[in-house]
């Protein structure tokens, strides 16, 4: 063992040091990476996070200014004091019952035909059609072709409505009549041809004014002024009320369609925002009574969103929120979350039938489960359109009818309203009348008959090809982008589910394939090949886990190793199709989402063998980015029966769980407008248990509790939320100034 050099040996050597200790710069030395755990924990602690530190910093410094207060009044009356209840806290620690004021909350409840706003202290909120007129060269029915579509060059129906909606419509009326046999329903052979011939020889009755105590009071805009920017614009029913041939010409507008942003009828993205704004800024004025702008810096703010929203609608509410309306805070909760909280459930499946859009999703404790996440494209506005269709193929006596038209879309609403029904029962041929109050027209009085055309149209939630969905997809994406990744650019951001894929792999198998055979694209036959295998999404902003960057020095820290990402070669379960085989899918596993985003991760579609050859004899499959997936599902409109979406929901919500199965078809709530239908309920029931006839008696679809109209759960429910102490996902203004849209992800109750 080699002992002790001493001083002098280094000095005779040459080896003393002689330096002064300074360092050669002033950068830093950087440790090498400990190859083992190179893990830190950035952004794990909640002190890391802007919004997290600023609202424990609140919280603190309202606790201080409480004692302060409570010190103030004893030191003020010698101890002879009873503190008032509102300057203490609440029984779960949280803020005191002053802070969060129900009557200084607006809940906003935006849909595709109504709004639902109100303050969260009060029962039930104010309903508005989603609708603004403005001036225009021309009104709606002028610009657009007329609803139902028909061509009215055509003398026989069948050539009128299209040979192919014919034959859809003649064999569900025949289906209607088998069924009502089995069940022992009587049923007439001539009915239809009753109707017909009672509707084809029906002249109207002219009612003249002074005989008509139901007039119509039309919106008078002769008193306009050309520079009078509030009186320029009508929303809500004063603008479903402007005459289709006043002077000057107003037009419709609703900013919102089908659930999402109208892009179709708009011609530019500042159009469509300016409206939204202008449609929001008159509902608090007139509805809510906020004259004055400079007041509401007091109020805060509850808005809901769809389950599946696009990032760029949620930050658009966002920013008119904080910036244009300067509210002081907003929150943000789901539809199906928010209809738990209006009826008091824990768990359930949740069945939204709304005007354009029909969501479903399965809540458990409160949060939505986030591949049960679907998104159907019809509701009771289809509904309304069909029944008028199929009126009129059944020789309807007003044959002019026209949904454009601001009087006959009211007229229809009527109409399927009062007569519209999912019981058997009702099914006869019966005389019914109908009165038709067009502006500067006298009263027209219509005698008709109808037989099953009032079950067949809601019928159509089982059946959507008979709804007509051939211009639902137009112009879409063509205003407003979809979100992206803020750390991969070319990665699609917005949320998606397994089970929206599911019912997108249904109707287009191809929508889950990430490589594409070069066989065919030159023709040769076969079928398209298997999907790539691709790995669950981890976490996007923990790039730490991926050694790609050797640049990259991260520090050390204590917290345990994570678990290496899964699926790097095992695929992942592909999401359940309730009644497809493995065919319908071409044997491709659809990936699955678990972090709300795009479900696929960068560099997944890339096969080692994989290439970019052009070569047309070539046999590498060709690659799919993630951009080009999210574009080829945004083509395919998601329409699917009801009940078979309702059961791929719980599917892919139970993961293969029975008992969790059982427990949600056993807490199907159905909410809505559209679910207002009579028998709704019970007819689900029906479907649902011939879909699982081994779970007859444990299915059950209930209407929403409490007797509570099922159109204002979901707004009632975001009232109590909004009234709760404990609330951690307020985004105030401060926050939004320094993080902008950023500060939605550590806010929001979900993954957002």
């Amino acid at each position: 063992m080699v002992g002790k050099v001493s001083e002098r040996v280094l000095a005779r050597e040459g080896l003393e040091r002689t330096d002064n200790g300074m360092k050669q710069t002033s950068w830093p030395d950087v440790p090498p990476i400990n190859q083992k755990n190179y893990y830190t924990d950035y952004m794990k602690r909640d002190d890391q996070i802007l919004s997290l530190r600023l609202q424990a910093e609140a919280n603190r410094d309202r606790l201080v200014q409480n004692a302060k207060d409570r010190d103030r009044a004893l030191n003020n009356t010698n101890g002879d004091v009873t503190l008032p209840v509102d300057d203490l806290q609440g029984e779960d620690g949280g803020p005191s019952s002053s802070y969060m004021d129900p009557s200084k909350i607006i809940v906003i409840h935006p849909g595709s035909q109504n709004l639902r706003l109100g303050f969260a202290s009060d029962a039930l909120p104010k309903t508005i059609p989603m609708v603004l007129a403005t001036k225009y060269p021309q009104t709606e029915s002028e610009m657009y072709e007329a609803l139902p579509r028909r061509k009215f060059e055509e003398r026989g129906m069948d050539q009128q409505h299209g040979e192919e909606w014919s034959k859809k419509y003649q064999k569900a009326c025949n289906d209607l009549k088998v069924d009502m046999r089995q069940n022992k329903r009587k049923v007439l052979p001539n009915s239809k041809d009753l109707v017909v011939n009672f509707n084809r020889r029906t002249e109207p009755e002219i009612i003249s004014q002074h005989n008509d105590p139901l007039q119509v009071e039309w919106t008078d805009v002769s008193t306009l002024e050309d520079g009078g920017s509030e009186s320029a614009v009508f929303i809500g029913h004063q603008a479903q009320r402007v005459p289709d041939d006043s002077n000057p010409k107003f037009k419709l507008w609703r900013p919102i369609q089908n659930g999402w942003l109208n892009e179709n009828e708009y011609p530019t993205q500042a159009h469509l925002f300016n409206d939204l704004e202008t449609l929001l800024d008159r509902a608090f004025r007139w509805e809510l009574g906020l004259k004055k702008s400079t007041e509401w810096k007091q109020y805060s703010c509850v808005i809901i969103i769809p389950d599946l929203y696009d990032k760029k609608y949620v930050e658009q509410l966002l920013h008119l929120c904080i910036e244009w309306f300067e509210f002081s805070r907003v929150a943000f909760i789901q539809e199906s979350m928010a209809a738990t909280f209006g009826a008091g459930y824990t768990q359930a499946c949740v069945v939204d039938c709304g005007a354009q859009k029909t969501s479903i999703a399965c809540v458990e404790d409160g949060l939505c489960i986030e591949d049960s996440r679907i998104n159907l494209k019809f509701g009771g506005w289809d509904v309304t359109e069909t029944f008028i269709k199929m009126m009129l193929y059944d020789n309807f006596p007003y044959q002019e009818i026209n949904l454009r038209r601001r009087y006959d879309f009211l007229l229809a609403e009527e109409l399927k309203i009062k007569y519209c029904t999912l019981s058997q029962a009702n099914i006869s041929v019966q005389n019914y009348d109908f009165h038709l109050r067009a502006p500067n027209q006298p009263t027209r009085k219509y005698m008709f008959k109808c037989y099953d055309e009032v079950i067949l149209a809601p019928m159509g939630f089982y059946d959507p090809s008979i709804f007509d969905n051939s211009h639902k997809l137009d112009k879409r994406r063509q205003l407003i982008d979809r979100s992206y990744n803020a750390y991969d650019v070319d990665m699609p951001d917005d949320p998606t589910s397994a089970a929206q894929l599911a019912i997108l792999a249904h109707i287009q198998p191809s929508v889950t394939q990430t490589t594409i055979p070069a066989s065919s694209f030159t023709g040769a036959p076969g079928e398209m090949g298997m999907a790539t295998p691709s790995k669950e999404r981890s976490n996007p902003f923990n790039f730490l886990g991926h050694n790609n960057n050797a640049s990259a020095t991260p520090g050390t820290s204590k917290a345990p190793s994570p678990a290496p990402d899964a699926g790097v070669s095992t695929p992942v379960p592909a999401p359940y199709i309730f009644g497809a085989s493995s065919r319908d899918l071409n044997g491709s596993p659809a990936p699955s989402a678990r972090n709300g985003g795009t479900p696929a991760p960068n560099g997944s579609f890339l096969l080692p063998t994989t290439s970019f050859d052009n070569n047309p004899t070539s046999n590498q499959p060709l690659q799919r980015t993630a951009k080009d997936l999210a574009t080829e599902r945004d083509s395919v409109l998601p329409v699917a029966p009801l009940d078979i979406a309702i059961m791929t929901s719980i599917q892919n919500a139970a993961k293969g769980d029975e008992k969790k199965v059982r427990e949600l078809l056993g807490s199907i709530m159905v909410v809505g407008g559209g679910a207002k239908i009579p028998h709704f309920a019970p007819f689900l029931e029906e479907r649902l248990r011939a879909r699982r006839p081994d779970l007859q008696d444990k299915i059950l679809v209930s209407r929403s509790a409490r007797e509570m109209d099922e159109q204002v759960v979901v707004w009632k429910g975001a009232s109590v939320f909004a009234k709760l102490a404990t609330n951690d996902s307020w985004i105030t203004g401060g926050e939004y100034k320094v993080l902008g849209s950023r500060c939605v992800y550590h806010k929001v109750l979900w993954q957002y």
